[in-house]
This record gives C-alpha cells, structure tokens and sequence, in this order.
C-alpha cells in the first residue's frame, strides 16, 4: 500500500501568465506558497479475485474491468500513461473541498502520480511530478489550467516560480527570516465562501482574453518581484494593499472571476479592517485570502462569522510519500505478465 500526501497552494501574486498562452510568448512568474492542507492519495495492486478489475474511490465510487471505463479522468489517463493496466485500488481524501481555489484538481494529479510511481517502485523528482502532471491536465485531457498549482503542489514551500517559452520553468525559494515568515502568516486569513465552481470554465474565458489584455498581465507578472521586495525589506502591511490592487486587476480579466455575493464578501471584509485580498484560483467562488493586522482580525471573523475560517500555516516538503509498503501482489501481477507474455 503506497500513501502520497500533497499539499494545497495559496497563490499570492501573478496568476494568469502562467498559462502557456502568456508564456510563450512573454515573461510569466507567480508567487506561491503550499499550506498545511493536504490531499491524500492511497493506492494498491488489486488482487485478482473480483468481478471488477480496479476500485476507484473519491466522491464517486467506480468498479471497472479496464482502465479505460474509468470515468475519473486524471485517473484514467494518469494510469494509461503510466501503463498500468492491472487491476488497482485507489482511494481519495482531502483536508479541504474541491472547486474552491486551491489547485485540488492539479494537487491530485500530482499526488496520483507521485504514488503511481512509487506503487511501481520508482522514485520521482519534483520536476517530474510536476511535468508530467502539466502534461496530463493541459495536453492529455485539454483542461484550461495553467502551470503554477502543479509546481508548488510537488515542490513546497514559499517560491517565486518562472515561466519559460520553451515550456521550461525556474523554482526560487523566497528565504526570510523565520520570525519574518510568521509575521507574515500571522497576517493572513482564509475563508470558505461556499460557492464552488469549475475553474476551467472560468479560465477558458480568460485565456480567450490574454490578447487583450497584456498590460493587465504584465503588471501582474511585475507584482512578483516587487512582492518578494516588500517581504524580504519592505513593511508587511504593503503586501497586503498590494493584494488589494492585485484583486482589482484580476477581476477585469474575465467576467466570471467574481460575483455581486463574492464582491460584497470582500467589501465587508475591507470594512472590517482587511487591508487587501483576493479570491483564490481562477474565481468565481471558493476560498477568500485575506490579508489584515492581526489586531483586526477578531473583528473581520465577526463581520464574516456566516462563513468558515479556516486557520492554516505555511508548509516547505511539497509532495511526499508517508506510506510506503510494497506488497507481494505487484510481484505476482508482474510475474503472470511476463508469463503470459
């Protein structure tokens, strides 16, 4: 039995030239950071002694005879990629929803192949898991996702990440001093506000945008480096109006980034005492970042007390595996392979 846990991202500054549209041809970076909320994956060969073949277990249940019955599609291609075509058991479970902005579905593509390869004995770098979680979600299955969440998903950690025209990408850990870092967290607040959505929907109307809007997203991408500047010297407070501003642009990008409820959420906030903040992933519903003293934050939970704050701290490890038993069935499946043959 092999066990992946991979953590959730909270994206600060830049998303929207991440997406391969933007990239290739201009300057993309975001600054990332994966949280103490985890996805985990558990996976195992399946003995051979039912009527299905695999056992899938998420919000669905499935019991298929082939991997290409399997509705999931990360699933399904993930293991066909891999070319794994005995019977398996894979089971899901999360800290947090789905569709509520964090990178689930990119931190379960890179969790499901980190235990893959390691159900099939194999070690994986992160760049690995990275790389071939973007491969599946953007040019397997043509999602309108973009590159960031797969990265930090894999690597962890507080990081500037580059995005290159030749579909390459840079990881730079942000260094503060540990007492910096808390203050920093010590700032933050997160709330789920109910509303899922689809962020593929959402970011498929904004990558028909990208043309029109580059100076939009080349003041996002410069964000970035003056971001880190305000962490690394600058007053913590500017961090978060900065987030402010970041808001601000990212809602002119596509119709659907934010609501009349989503808007009146930040408002109320704001009249809390939020110095800035934003909606996580591509928009339209989720989890609300919010960035405020925190001699306001009583008073921001108060205003807000209908949704759920959900505490969190930064984490640095990305994508490990925590279980790692190897079972005799993978050598059997694999013996009756090769007799077979």
């Amino acid at each position: 039995m092999i066990t992946s846990r991979t953590p959730f991202r909270v994206s600060f500054f830049g998303g929207g030239t991440d997406y391969p549209v933007w990239f290739r041809r201009n300057p993309g970076a975001v600054l990332s950071t994966s949280i103490d909320k985890y996805c985990y994956i558990t996976c195992r060969y399946l003995p051979p002694f039912f009527e299905y073949s695999s056992r899938i277990v998420y919000s669905k249940i499935e019991l298929v005879k082939t991997p290409d019955e399997i509705q999931h599609p990360v699933v399904r291609e993930a293991l066909k990629y891999l070319g794994i075509r005995d019977g398996v058991e894979i089971r899901h479970g999360a800290d947090l929803p789905a569709r509520t902005g964090l990178g689930s579905s990119s931190t379960f593509a890179v969790g499901l192949i980190h235990a893959l390869h390691a159900m099939q004995n194999r070690m994986s770098s992160k760049n690995q898991l990275s790389t071939e979680a973007i491969h599946i979600e953007q040019n397997i299955l043509r999602e309108n996702v973009g590159c960031q969440d797969q990265v930090i998903s894999a690597h962890g950690g507080l990081n500037r990440i580059d995005f290159h025209s030749d579909d390459s990408f840079t990881v730079s850990p942000v260094i503060l001093p540990p007492a910096r870092v808390r203050e920093f967290n010590d700032h933050l607040l997160l709330f789920f506000t109910g509303f899922t959505r689809l962020a593929s929907d959402i970011a498929g109307e904004q990558i028909e945008n990208t043309g029109r809007k580059e100076n939009e997203l080349m003041r996002m991408y410069d964000m970035v480096g003056k971001g880190i500047d305000m962490l690394v010297s600058g007053a913590v407070e500017s961090f978060g109006e900065m987030l402010h501003e970041a808001w601000t642009l990212k809602r002119t990008l596509s119709s659907k980034v934010s609501t009349p409820a989503i808007d009146e959420v930040y408002n109320e906030a704001r009249a809390a005492g939020a110095i800035g903040g934003k909606l996580l992933g591509a928009g339209g519903g989720g989890f609300m970042l919010l960035f405020a003293r925190p001699a306001d934050h009583a008073a921001i939970r108060q205003r807000l007390s209908k949704f759920l704050c959900v505490p969190f701290s930064f984490e640095t490890s990305g994508s490990q595996i925590i279980v790692y038993q190897p079972d005799a069935m993978g050598d059997i499946l694999q013996h009756s392979n090769i007799q077979n043959a």
